[in-house]
């Protein structure tokens, strides 16, 4: 059996497979954006796709923390609608 890799939602704290959670990077242009490949350079952090969890994330800057950034309210948005039509 492979070893699958862990990650912990920044939301809700549940430690999970890494492929089950989105990851989201802060780039060294300072933009913020979905992470599909797992392997992209930034900073990033994981959560699941839970809308719940993305209202916490985003909403008690638990996201923000976590990239070590302050994320607009226009950057908000477009995450959102970047979960909505990955989902």
């Amino acid at each position: 059996m492979k070893h699958q890799p862990q990650r912990t939602c920044i939301a809700c704290r549940q430690v999970k497979d890494k492929r089950e959670l989105v990851r989201v990077v802060r780039i060294s242009t300072g933009e913020i954006v979905f992470d599909g490949t797992g392997k992209a350079n930034g900073r990033g952090a994981y959560i699941c796709r839970k809308g719940d969890c993305w209202q916490k994330g985003l909403q008690q800057g638990r996201l923000a923390r976590a990239l070590k950034t302050t994320i607009s309210t226009d950057e908000i948005a477009v995450l959102q609608a970047q979960l909505v039509s990955e989902s």
